[in-house]
């Protein structure tokens, strides 16, 4: 199911991670050997994308929120 990106955080790794509007968190990874997403790194890049949509597979799966 497709979800807006609705904010971001770091984990405790420093890794970007998309809120998405299903309350589910999803990480962005842009760093080899993942897809090269130079976006993430700036926060006018990050800004750019909210109401992004992406596949949720933790709301496909039933999953509870990771964000209460």
């Amino acid at each position: 199911m497709r979800q807006a990106i609705v904010g971001y955080h770091r984990d405790d790794e420093r890794h970007w991670v998309a809120e998405l509007a299903c309350g589910h968190n999803q990480h962005v990874r842009h760093q080899p050997p993942w897809a090269e997403r130079p976006w993430v790194t700036t926060e006018a890049g990050r800004r750019s994308r909210l109401g992004l949509e992406l596949e949720c597979v933790k709301c496909d799966r039933g999953e509870p929120r990771d964000n209460p």
